[in-house]
């Protein structure tokens, strides 16, 4: 199959094109960085560089494709929330143009619930067969959490305590992702995709002792006080506003209800257990 990739060399982007090009697929990944191109092509696939903002450079690189990846990067330096959501109209453009039969569009554990629903257009699309991943929580957003391990001892976000949360790994994402895309024979679908099932407690309790925090906790905070921090952080108000949103979902409990109801048949390989040992080598180096 001929088989194209958003993401450049991204934590899923890169597992995912090096499974595909193993399996003897023939895979096209676009990045912004021409400087990746010698990486790309180190791993078997072919670079194409240009942004996805341009439709004309998807159209080129989407022609004679079997099958699209498609994921829209969070821009933080982007002060129009719209322009990010501007992307998908973008994707579905070139889609539409050159015919492609077969999508997999990297989405959210609650971004079906978000008011803005970037899944909506996906979900209006006729002609393609589309799978919307849903992933839970990434493990590798704790690597943007040290700073508040180390200064105040404690995790905080709007959901915390006892909510439940679905953990993933980056590469069972990149798995399922490959499970699907290489499916001709789907229909379309959504398909959650989670590594373990935590409390915020049992989360930071496994991370703490791996780092040598024991007792860390993971506490929940009023929605007012983490709009503050973050844009006081440096970030836009309308994304401060999105994350805010994304976790007041979470913790309303929302996201687990629908979550539960279409949960995976088969977890992800990678336990948290494991990504709490490889943070500590990290957090004791950084």
């Amino acid at each position: 199959m001929k088989i194209v990739i958003t993401g450049s060399l991204g934590n899923i982007s890169k597992p995912l094109a090096t499974t595909l090009v193993q399996s003897g697929h023939n895979v096209t990944v676009i990045s912004t960085n021409i400087e990746k191109s010698k990486a790309i092509e180190s791993i078997g696939a072919i670079p194409a560089i240009g942004r996805i903002q341009d439709v004309d450079f998807l159209i080129r690189t989407f022609a004679g494709a079997d099958a699209v990846y498609c994921m829209n990067p969070l821009d933080f330096t982007e002060l129009d929330l719209s322009a990010w959501l501007r992307n998908t109209e973008t994707y579905i453009q070139a889609i539409r143009q050159t015919g492609v039969h077969r999508v997999v569009v990297l989405s959210g554990w609650v971004a079906h619930l978000l008011q803005s629903n970037p899944e909506a257009a996906w979900q209006a699309l006729s002609g393609p067969a589309i799978t919307l991943i849903r992933p839970g929580s990434f493990y590798s957003n704790f690597y943007s959490l040290k700073d508040m391990i180390r200064q105040h001892g404690y995790i905080a976000s709007v959901y915390g305590g006892e909510d439940m949360v679905a953990f993933v790994a980056p590469e069972d994402i990149a798995d399922a992702i490959a499970e699907e895309i290489t499916n001709m024979k789907s229909t379309n679908k959504v398909r959650y995709v989670a590594s373990d099932e935590l409390t915020c407690n049992q989360a930071a309790g496994i991370l703490g002792e791996a780092i040598g925090k024991p007792g860390l906790q993971w506490i929940a905070i009023p929605e007012q006080q983490l709009q503050a921090g973050l844009e006081s952080a440096g970030l836009p108000p309308s994304f401060a506003s999105l994350m805010v949103e994304m976790q007041s979902i979470m913790h309303s409990g929302k996201a687990q209800k629908d979550y539960y109801l279409n949960k995976p048949v088969t977890p992800g390989k990678i336990k948290f257990s494991n990504f709490a040992r490889e943070f500590a080598l990290w957090y004791a180096n950084n």
